[in-house]
Formats: structure tokens, C-alpha cells, sequence
């Protein structure tokens, strides 16, 4: 095994673990699903990523997704058919060491490993560099932004997060209810043409999809995503239509959780439009967040329904339809009611269940335990 890097305050550490014999090592081939993987290596030391082919670049991918998206922090060593060539883009991609098939050339790689070192310094465009990464963990990084985003207002962190941080990777997810065009008009004064996701679940409201028409045209938002749940997987898990009252985990799984997870991959961060106010787990919600290790940011989290009620009134903004009728949190129709009595915001919701959220905003091992409890 040859070292590419040494500059690891935590190598020490991971190798005395590993030379006592303790700590987890998962081998993983180049073609792995990240997401996948990023789930299999939780609380691993040590991640081989095989390459079949030196010629094979999907383990160079697979290194990056680990680093980059599931904010893997734990040693990654290359293996397999290797070439001393490779050792300037495995140190960028990630790879603390390599052990390569090809036998003998150690003085190849020492060479290779330390004549291009030059070129992992920070680029153009404030770009950190990759080996950074393996020297912070996530919480680090997660700690620096909510120290950032602390005293902005919900449109300085937008406008940082869409024109500074996360440059044409950032998307907005919006459910277009009672509250969505606060944080969509934010978006339309920033950057009209920043994605806006929409999940349409075959059970929304008319009144919602109306009002997405309404809102869409009347702020000028040119980058609307919609995603439908999957016609064969909707036609085999419920056929009856009646999921949502059997299983709602599952329901919403199929409609939302599903489609969203389908194109996630294509964005470094998601904004969301949840607030602090609205109570149960969103009590504690922070300005940033990671999920599954993807970067979420809450702009409006501080926010309470003053200053929601404040800003429609400011700007003149169109209500929701619904909102007349009781309605203060809106999803599907066949899950949401009007609020009653002195109830919360979110009391509407899935009435008469301990279920509070769709799933989109949970850790992924809530929805592996909701299997594995059926």
C-alpha cells in the first residue's frame, strides 16, 4: 500500500485503529450507487473503492460523491488496476492512499504522487479544495455556515446561498402552499431562473395547482421542475388508491419521497420554506442543515407568522385559495383538513396519526426502520 497524502490530522488516529484491528473497512466497486454506498459506509474507518481497469474512471466519480455529497471524513484507499499516472487525480478526487495490482513501482508513484502537488491548492472561484475536506468533519462545515447565515435576513442568506456558496447547483423545493410564496417571491427578486421544484403527487388540491399556475407566471419564475410520481410504481403498490389510509409512510414514500430522491443528485443544496414556528421537530430546525448528506438551507427558519403575515401584506402577494377555508398547511387533499380549535399550523395534517411529516425532510434510516417494521 502506497501513502498519497499525509497530511491528515486524523491518519494517526485511523491507523493505530486500524493496526489494533479495530474499526469497520468497507470495500466498495467503481460502478457503486453513491447514495447506496453513503449508507453502507456509515462509521466505516476505511472505504476501498476497487477499479477494475485503469482506464475505468466511475471510481474517481464514486470518490468525489463520498467526499463531497455524503461527507465521508474516514480514510478511502484505491485499489485494484491502478497506474502511477492516476496518483495527481486520486489525491484531488479524494484517496488518502493507493494499492495498486501493478507490483514494483513504488519510485513511479513516489514520483507521480509529489510532482503535481502544486495543482490542489485553491483555484479560481474560491473552489476549496478537495483534501480539505478529509481534514473537517460535516459538523464543521455545517457550525461555519449557521455561524455565517446567524445575523442575515432570510433574503441575505439567499442571495449568498444562490450567488456565492452553491453557484447553479441550488434549487428551491416548494410545495406552493399557504406560505410558499414568501420564499419564492425572495427567489424571483434574486434569480427568477433558480430551480423551483414542485412535487405534484396525483392528490393535490385543485385550488394548489391552480395556484402554482398563479404564482408561477405572477413572479416571473422561469425554472419550474415538476415531478410526478412513477406510473408502474403507482399502479403496483396502489392500485386501490387507498395507500394513503393503509400505510401514509408509505404513500407519501412513493409520491414524494421517491421523485424527489430520483433527481437529487443533480444539486449541491435544496432551500426549503420550513419555519421554526410550526412546531414538533421543526422546533430546533437550524438556518443549515445536512440530510442524508445533502446540504438543506432554511432561510425562514427564525421567522414566525407576524413575519410571514407581514411580508405577504408588504409586497401584496395572492393567498392560497384554501387559506379562506381553515386551511394553514397544505399537502394532499386526502391528508389535510382545516385546522380547528386553537390547533397549530400543522395540526391539519395527517389528523388522528402520530405522523408528522411527509418523509423529504427525514433522515433516510427512519424510512429503512418504517420497512423493516411492516
Amino acid at each position: 500500500m502506497l501513502t498519497l497524502d499525509r497530511k491528515d490530522d486524523t491518519r494517526p488516529i485511523i491507523d493505530a485503529q486500524l493496526a489494533a484491528g479495530g474499526g469497520r473497512i468497507v470495500e466498495l466497486d467503481g460502478d457503486a450507487d453513491w447514495r447506496e454506498a453513503s449508507t453502507e459506509i456509515v462509521g466505516a474507518v476505511r472505504v476501498d473503492i476497487r477499479f477494475p481497469k485503469f482506464n475505468d474512471g466511475r471510481g474517481f466519480s464514486l470518490a468525489t460523491q463520498l467526499r463531497e455529497r455524503a461527507g465521508y471524513a474516514g480514510k478511502l484507499r484505491a485499489v485494484g488496476d491502478l497506474i502511477p499516472d492516476q496518483a495527481q487525480h486520486l489525491i484531488r478526487v479524494g484517496f488518502d492512499d493507493v494499492d495498486p495490482d501493478r507490483k514494483g513501482l513504488e519510485a513511479d508513484w513516489a514520483r507521480a504522487r509529489t510532482r503535481f502537488a502544486h495543482a490542489y491548492q485553491p483555484g479560481r472561484g474560491n473552489v476549496t479544495p478537495l483534501f480539505r475536506h478529509r481534514h473537517k468533519r460535516p459538523e464543521d462545515d455545517l457550525a461555519a455556515l449557521n455561524a455565517r447565515y446567524r445575523d442575515m435576513t432570510p433574503q441575505e442568506i439567499l442571495r449568498d446561498a444562490i450567488e456565492n456558496k452553491w453557484v447553479g447547483k441550488i434549487a428551491i423545493m416548494s410545495s406552493f402552499g399557504a406560505e410558499a410564496a414568501v420564499g419564492l417571491h425572495m427567489i424571483a427578486q434574486i434569480d427568477p431562473a433558480t430551480p423551483v421544484i414542485f412535487l405534484d403527487t396525483g392528490r393535490l388540491f385543485a385550488q394548489t395547482e391552480q395556484y402554482q399556475r398563479q404564482l408561477t407566471d405572477q413572479l416571473g419564475l422561469t425554472n419550474l421542475r415538476l415531478l410526478t410520481p412513477d406510473a408502474d410504481a403507482v399502479a403496483e403498490e396502489d392500485n386501490d388508491e387507498r395507500l394513503w389510509r393503509r400505510d401514509p409512510d408509505a404513500c407519501c414514500t412513493l409520491r414524494k419521497v421517491r421523485p424527489l430522491d430520483g433527481i437529487i443528485g443533480d444539486y449541491d443544496a435544496l432551500i426549503t420554506g420550513r419555519k421554526r414556528f410550526h412546531g414538533g421537530g421543526r422546533m430546533a430546525l437550524p438556518v443549515v442543515e445536512r440530510i442524508n448528506g445533502r446540504i438543506r438551507v432554511n432561510p425562514l427558519a427564525n421567522w414566525d407568522a407576524a413575519a410571514i403575515e407581514g411580508y405577504f401584506q408588504r409586497f401584496d402577494l395572492p393567498r392560497h385559495p384554501l387559506t379562506d377555508m381553515g386551511y394553514a398547511s397544505i399537502g394532499c387533499w386526502t391528508c389535510t383538513a382545516p385546522v380547528q380549535g386553537n390547533g397549530d399550523i400543522r395540526s391539519g395534517r395527517w389528523i388522528g396519526q402520530s405522523k408528522t411529516e411527509c418523509g423529504i425532510h427525514s433522515p433516510a434510516q427512519n424510512a429503512a426502520e418504517h420497512v423493516a417494521a411492516e
